[in-house]
């Protein structure tokens, strides 16, 4: 048994999140940073295991549960990362509910998550079929009702979406990471993560890339200095002389194969703004959901210590040898 503010990190714990965070102390990580399970997408063939709930609301209601575990666990100025997909309400009359049609079908198909597709009778709560259920902001006004600060929601614009052949919408390519924090001060150093600028920082030029700035544009005939001052985001700048700006809330990433796991991940490049920005060099990143261990590669990756919980072994077994990969201790 861990004893009171004793942390032992960079492993992953085996068991159901809610049980496994209850034997972590209080204050003892720096930032959490997560995807849980979809709802209604897969069956681990396990008790306890989160997604299978009866109701969106049921669903919810546990995630609320793991999340005030991790409340817990934070230290005051940390943040929490929970990036979640949604889903749309079904009749329960389609193909995709027949075990021998369901790999046929966009949630039987959408990899990530090792264990067999869950053909189930979970119910939609007051949804009607064919309605988008809206579970990412169920999630984040319920965490927020339970103390959470919403702080932002942050757009995962997909490059390589999965095709859709629906005809009375458009295809579906993005997912929200939404950041939360335990209290209104927090830490977060958006030094590391800010963007190359459209413009070269000088008070007398035209913003660059802009159109509303060229000779036809609506500032043509107006004053084209900037406000910015010598402190201002638009004077910043990298080691090679690139102008700065502030990370914007839209990601524009594409999803990333594992080899070994022949399923799509938690894409690195989703993950290191997230620790770059919510978790000091040496701090610990916590992952409740640690899955095939992004998390952990990336925190490694980046001189951050980790820890995680997973519930299924066969997860467990991957992320061990991806950590060890990356750590060059990995021996075929």
């Amino acid at each position: 048994m861990i004893k009171p503010f004793e942390v032992i990190y960079n492993r992953i714990l085996h068991g159901n999140s809610l049980d496994a965070l209850k034997t972590l102390p209080d204050c003892s990580v720096d930032c959490c940073i997560t995807s849980p399970p979809y709802y209604g997408l897969r069956d681990y063939g396990v008790d306890a295991q989160i997604g299978l709930e009866k109701t969106p609301e049921d669903y919810i209601r546990k995630l609320v549960q793991v999340f005030r575990e991790v409340h817990r666990i934070l230290r005051d100025e940390g943040t929490l990362w929970v990036n979640i997909g949604d889903c749309y309400a079904g009749s329960g009359k389609g193909g995709a509910m027949k075990a021998e049609h369901v790999n046929k079908y966009k949630q039987g198909t959408n990899k990530g998550l090792v264990g067999k597709q869950a053909v189930t009778t979970v119910s939609w709560g007051k949804c009607k079929p064919k309605d988008l259920v809206g579970i990412p902001w169920m999630l984040a006004f319920s965490l927020r009702d339970d103390g959470w600060y919403l702080r932002q929601d942050i757009i995962w614009n997909k490059s390589n979406p999965m095709p859709e052949s629906v005809t009375d919408r458009c295809t579906k390519s993005h997912e929200y990471i939404f950041l939360l924090s335990k209290s209104g001060r927090y830490y977060f150093d958006n030094r590391h993560i800010k963007e190359k600028a459209a413009y070269d920082g000088r008070t007398n030029t035209k913003r660059k890339g802009s159109p509303k700035y060229s000779q036809e544009g609506i500032y043509a005939k107006h004053n084209q200095h900037t406000l910015a001052t010598s402190e201002g985001e638009r004077w910043q700048r990298d080691k090679d002389g690139n102008y700065l700006r502030n990370k914007r809330s839209v990601w524009t990433l594409s999803t990333e194969a594992y080899p070994d796991a022949h399923y799509a991940v938690f894409p690195q490049k989703l993950i290191l703004p997230c620790i770059l920005s919510g978790c000091p060099e040496n701090g610990i990143v916590l992952d409740p959901f640690m899955g095939s261990g992004t998390t952990a590669v990336v925190a490694v990756k980046n001189l951050r210590k980790y820890i995680g919980c997973e519930i299924n072994l066969e997860y467990i077994k991957i992320a061990e040898k991806r950590i060890a990969q990356e750590r060059g201790l990995w021996n075929e």
